[in-house]
């Protein structure tokens, strides 16, 4: 659905405290590690997440749709063609309510948890053992993260892909999917798919945020001729948009068959006394090798995208506030 004017007017009202308070603070610097750069972190993964995610949602509807069923496009612009000819420009944008909302909270979680996890590891492991296995704190910090941040994400995506990939109309508003989902299958019909969200997601976010800090490095350390506090801030943004782009094609192709089985568990209904397990591997056998690989192609262009403009978002977000952007050089310690 398209944002309305209240809409995004009560969006704009959510964020504005946030933007006041860090210009009113932008006197007293944010030192990194501290319980206000966490919080930082992790309303500029909101604003990365939630926007980027929105703003994609009709290539996300159409890469669902043929993950549910293949033969229903021959293709991307061809979903956008029939979708738009059969509902408008508005129907581009169903399911964008869930779509918002879900990505913002999950990006207030994988942010700001990965930047307090990469700083309570370090911490337990010592930073000279933290500097020498940098990739495996990465890792690590950002597997944590995306646990938590999936539990926050996963009753939203639940509604997203029903609303989505129903057939007919699946409700008649955001509100409407909630008391429908609610009513049918109570709690578990908007977290039957968490397990399937852990394993499409954490590989994804450890692959996305530990290849970014890598890229980042390199471009530092190969590609560019000076260190990084060398150059101005709009110079390192070019360089976190282009380890993002890089960082987002790895993510789509690792995480692409367990996102598959997200879209299809939130489409098939279960028989009787059939578990999730069950359903999962039923589905799995229905899909076959090719079939959960359906839609890769607009997804690798949807998080190749989305990946950049995340990381872009949440980088110049930082850099407004006075912090460093992310990775190609060791952050200040907490004083």
């Amino acid at each position: 659905m398209l944002p309305t004017t209240t809409t995004l007017g009560a969006f704009k009202g959510t964020i504005q405290p946030f933007v006041a308070a860090s210009a009113a603070e932008k006197r007293t610097p944010i030192v990194v590690n501290s319980p206000r750069y966490f919080v930082t972190c992790a309303v500029g993964g909101a604003l990365a997440c939630g926007l980027t995610h929105y703003a994609m949602t009709p290539v996300d509807m159409v890469k669902c749709r043929m993950q549910v069923n293949k033969n229903l496009y021959s293709g991307v612009f061809d979903g956008f063609k029939k979708v738009a000819s059969a509902a408008g420009a508005r129907g581009l944008y169903l399911g964008g309510m869930p779509t918002l909302i879900g990505y913002s909270l999950q990006g207030m979680g994988k942010y700001g948890f990965y930047e307090y996890f990469k700083y309570k590891y370090t911490g337990i492991a010592g930073e000279e053992t933290a500097a020498k296995y940098k990739t495996m704190l990465y890792l690590s910090a950002s597997a944590s993260a995306e646990v938590i941040a999936d539990v926050l994400l996963c009753p939203m995506e639940a509604l997203k892909v029903k609303t989505q990939t129903s057939a007919t109309p699946f409700s008649n508003g955001f509100l409407d999917g909630i008391r429908k989902v609610s009513a049918a299958e109570g709690i578990n019909g908007f977290y039957k798919g968490l397990t399937p969200l852990w394993l499409r997601q954490i590989p994804y976010t450890m692959v996305k945020f530990a290849s970014f800090e890598k890229t980042v490095e390199a471009i530092y350390k190969h590609v560019l001729s000076k260190p990084k506090d060398q150059y101005s801030p709009g110079q390192q943004l070019g360089v976190t948009f282009a380890a993002g782009y890089f960082a987002g094609i790895f993510c789509a192709v690792v995480s692409h068959p367990a996102d598959t089985l997200v879209s299809k568990l939130n489409n098939v209904a279960k028989a009787e006394g059939e578990s999730t397990g069950t359903l999962a591997v039923r589905i799995l056998k229905d899909l076959g090798f090719t079939g959960v690989w359906a839609g890769l192609t607009p997804r690798i262009f949807m998080i190749g995208t989305l990946t950049a403009l995340q990381w872009f978002i949440y980088d110049s977000f930082k850099v407004q506030t006075g912090l460093p952007t992310t990775g190609g050089a060791a952050a200040p310690k907490k004083e």
